[in-house]
């Protein structure tokens, strides 16, 4: 029987810090602000937008909504960032994507200051997360990969960690925080040879890969931590992530579930990335 590692008792010790930050800030003069630029009315992005409001209101965290028609203008969409831009009330901004026009999203992600770039969507932000250096966050939801294994006592030195998908939201970011604490890190993806092979060698697995149940009993080891990143809906309209859990789960040593498990710690990332963001603007 596998550890259950739940995503709820990370969010809340990490909600209990960040209170205790944001009252600080407060006390200073300033409140910590979010702002969040959607363009239509996606339902994924509209259930994300709710808990993200939700969990910056636990935490003390202020929240700007700027909201666009789904078929707004590249003029609507950058007058709406360069207003973020030089708002020095605003600490983060988070977009949603994807954007329905490709060079419009990218000119956006051009134009956002990085230093609000809380949720690493500009190239300056991704450039910190290769390098180690510069401005802006990785992303919410491998940074929450990384606080749950922090929170559950993984201690990732010296550890073989595969990670299935090479994205730049989650795979390849995510790779590169494992390296940073001193894994040794194979990414894996569809044109990996005997992907089955490669996975069961490590002793972290994340599973990246956007495909329901892509991961199965032939990618794991009796010792290996796995955590599932995939939200996915099953032919019963059931979530469900990148790993078949219950072929999986008797099979490793710890593993998250979904739902109740990396997403539950994202948008908590979220509000210490914006608490972050404002603190380094008052040093």
């Amino acid at each position: 029987m596998a550890r259950i590692l739940k995503g709820a008792p990370v969010a809340a010790a990490l909600t209990e810090t960040l209170t205790a930050r944001a009252a600080a800030l407060e006390a200073r003069g300033t409140v910590p602000t979010l702002a969040i630029l959607r363009a239509g009315e996606r339902g994924d992005d509209l259930a994300y937008e709710r808990g993200a409001m939700s969990r910056c209101a636990k935490i003390g965290v202020a929240v700007k909504q700027f909201l666009l028609p789904a078929d707004c203008t590249r003029t609507q969409l950058l007058d709406a960032i360069q207003q973020i831009n030089a708002d020095p009330g605003i600490h983060g901004c988070l977009m949603f994507r994807p954007l329905p026009d490709k060079q419009m999203e990218e000119a956006a992600r051009g134009l956002l200051s990085p230093e609000k770039d809380v949720d690493c969507m500009t190239a300056g932000a991704l450039a910190g997360v290769f390098s180690g250096k510069g401005t802006g966050f990785p992303p919410c939801t491998a940074q929450a990969c990384m606080e749950i294994l922090d929170y559950y006592g993984v201690d990732c030195a010296g550890k073989r960690a595969a990670v299935v998908g090479r994205s730049l939201v989650i795979g390849k970011p995510v790779a590169m925080m494992l390296l940073a604490k001193n894994s040794t890190v194979t990414i894996c993806h569809t044109k990996t040879a005997d992907m089955p092979a490669v996975c069961r060698e490590a002793d972290i697995l994340i599973a990246a890969a956007g495909r329901a149940g892509v991961v199965d009993a032939a990618y794991t080891n009796p010792e290996q931590v796995v955590i599932d990143v995939g939200i996915n809906v099953d032919a019963q309209g059931n979530l469900c992530g990148d790993v078949d859990f219950p072929a999986v789960e008797p099979h490793v040593s710890a593993i998250t579930p979904v739902p109740g498990g990396v997403g539950a710690v994202t948008t908590t990332v979220l509000a210490k990335h914006v608490i972050e963001a404002t603190e380094k603007t008052l040093v």
